[in-house]
């Protein structure tokens, strides 16, 4: 629905790029020209009316031109062969840690040390500065990089010594701004498995001696507070006194908080019936998007999926997804996983070592990776170990229990309506449900109706509608179908990603014609954020750039709203080609790998020589 003064052919736009926006003009005469001639056809119905005549012209060969012609695969899933470069290979000659944060005399490798401990040597070698300020120096008065920081300039002084501004940095002094990280004493217990899940393994032998599914972990069947509890200190469906294990003579007072189960009424409440909920998001929702997110509206945040096996087995990359920023005051964390222990231990983990308000189970990912191991929608099928997980989790956190589901497998059999209500049995807080079928993934619309009906049914227990949503319009029409609230972003496009203004678009009902040089701006402070979040350095750059062009690959779908003739945009509607009001609003609406690196290097300086970028999802972009 774009106004036909800004639409243009593919070639004409690549060739305005190419010139740097200095022909311009020129552009604009053509396009006049060929809106002229085209006697007020659209471009797309004038290419077809084209088609066909040349078609009429010669039938006679048409036949052969069909065998010629190659046929056109549609870009649709994940790019699995893509060039993947960590970005700690861009650097070949580092600098040992040890230097950097000053007690050079002790790395602990000694002469066996792969790294540089020469500040000069390391000089010699490392890239060139990108920029005259340090985003860490500025915000916190001191760089923990260092020599290694690739804006160097700004907080090295005579002799490459650190310098700290010392009335900046004691502001910040024993804040604690990122939370939920692995120390490396609960690593080193996870990985010699010495970690004690003691309420997990309560509900696992329940399961193995057959007192398992229905009425397992004994605290969601308690509804009323004012019932008696069976025993001291006990919920029913727990151990009774008399299988108790012998008491162990102890000093001081005596409490019962070990084996008191806290009872459905006595945990904390998720109250956000009719808040904004920025869904979890698979590689784009890290802590720096949520960020910019938060600073735009957004109330829930959920971090990133992981993997419940790569937690208890301590990997830091899948616990990297759990840090949690202090500006998200409403947080949780999403987990996959297809078996009852697992799963139930993980949350156990989690809720003695992290802090989260809820914490939520995808039952929604449609990929095959998951699919195929019995988790994300296929516990949809497998209502067993379903019931399972969402019981043991439920009794070994002191925090709400949330799920994530699809209306069903398979395209045109829902059966999210059914499974609902025995999800509030099995004491689930609340279910967010996205209006497609596995099989559908991401591709036609969302199902609003059933969503409005699984509502109804979920009653009193919220339900979360996803779905959809790239306009205030979209998001009014949401809440009338009596959801409790929207959760934004999960869907692929996905709207959070191609405008992160969204939030601030629903809370004060307006289209907002954001420039170019505003959308620029988040970009910044992404970078910044992601500076923050990453690090400085090499490394740290490079991988804020990768995450960057990521983000640009959703980016480049949003259409401005001063070019669209119709408001608003929709979410499943692939942007045509069409020159901006200006520059850099055309070179935002590219979907080429190599303009998006273009954006990244105005903001992160020059790319490795030997950088290579992919894109996660096919359909994102072409070369």
């Amino acid at each position: 629905p774009l106004a036909r003064r800004f639409l243009t052919s593919k070639e004409q736009f690549h060739a305005y790029l190419r010139a740097g926006g200095e022909e311009e003009e020129e552009e604009e005469k053509k396009e006049e020209e060929q809106v002229s001639s085209s006697q007020s056809e659209p471009p797309a119905k004038r290419v077809k009316a084209e088609e066909l005549s040349r078609d009429g012209e010669s039938q006679g060969n048409a036949g052969e031109e069909e065998k010629e012609r190659p046929e056109k695969k549609r870009a649709r899933g994940q790019n699995k062969s893509r060039p993947c470069m960590k970005p700690n290979s861009y650097e070949q000659s580092r600098l040992c840690p040890s230097v950097t944060q000053g007690w050079a005399g002790q790395c602990h490798f000694g002469p066996r040390c792969r790294f540089l401990h020469d500040v000069s040597e390391y000089l010699a070698r490392k890239p060139a500065d990108l920029g005259q300020r340090c985003v860490l120096f500025d915000t916190f008065g001191r760089c923990p990089y260092g020599v290694t920081c690739r804006f160097g300039r700004a907080h090295l002084g005579d002799g490459h010594q650190n310098l700290v501004n010392a009335a900046l940095a004691q502001q910040w002094e024993g804040k604690l701004l990122v939370r939920n990280g692995l120390p490396k004493e609960l690593q080193q217990r996870l990985r010699k498995r010495k970690f004690s899940f003691q309420k997990a393994e309560e509900f696992l032998r329940g399961l193995r001696s057959g007192k398992g599914g229905k009425g397992t972990g004994g605290s969601t069947e308690m509804s009323d507070c004012t019932a008696p509890q069976e025993g001291l200190g006990h919920s029913p469906g727990s151990r009774g006194a008399e299988d108790a294990p012998p008491s162990i003579p102890t000093l001081g007072p005596l409490t019962d908080e070990d084996v008191t189960r806290l009872r459905p009424c006595e945990k904390k409440k998720l109250e956000i019936q009719g808040k904004l909920y920025l869904a979890p998001l698979t590689t784009c929702g890290n802590l720096p998007f949520r960020r910019v997110c938060k600073r735009f509206g957004a109330d829930v945040t959920c971090g990133e999926m992981a993997v419940c096996t790569n937690l208890l087995q301590g990997q830091a990359s899948e616990w990297a997804l759990l840090k949690r920023h202090h500006t998200e005051d409403i947080f949780g964390v999403q987990l996959e996983g297809a078996f009852p222990d697992t799963m139930t231990k993980c949350a156990e983990l989690l809720n003695r070592t992290i802090e989260v308000d809820f914490v939520d189970i995808n039952v929604g990912c449609p990929i095959d990776l998951v699919y195929k191991k019995g988790g994300g929608c296929a516990l949809m099928t497998r209502s067993n170990k379903f019931e399972q997980i969402v019981r043991g989790m439920n009794s070994v956190l002191d925090v709400p229990l949330t799920v994530k589901i699809r209306t069903g497998v398979q395209e045109k059999i829902n059966v999210a309506h059914k499974i609902i209500p025995r999800i509030r049995e099995w004491g689930a807080s609340m279910v967010t449900l996205h209006g497609r079928s596995r099989e559908q993934r991401y591709t036609r619309s969302a199902d609003w109706e059933y969503i409005a009906e699984c509502a109804r049914i979920a009653s009193p227990m919220p339900l979360f509608g996803n779905g959809d949503i790239l306009s205030y319009e979209d998001a009014n029409r949401a809440m009338q179908m009596g959801v409790s609230g929207i959760m934004i972003a999960k869907q692929v496009p996905v709207g959070a990603l191609i405008k992160p203004w969204l939030f601030t678009e629903i809370k004060e009902q307006r289209h907002w014609d954001i420039s170019s040089s505003e959308r620029f701006d988040i970009l910044k402070d992404f970078t910044n954020y992601g500076l923050e979040h990453w690090g400085s350095d090499t490394q740290g750059v490079e991988k804020t750039r990768k995450f960057l062009l990521e983000w640009l690959s959703f980016l480049c779908r949003y259409i401005p709203v001063g070019l669209l003739e119709h408001l608003p945009q929709r979410i499943n509607e692939r942007p045509p080609y069409y020159l901006g009001r200006d520059y850099l609003e055309t070179l935002m609406a590219s979907q080429n790998v190599d303009d998006w690196i273009k954006i990244s290097e105005l903001l992160l300086g020059p790319v490795p020589p030997s950088f290579t970028f992919l894109p996660k999802h096919k359909a994102n972009s072409y070369r």
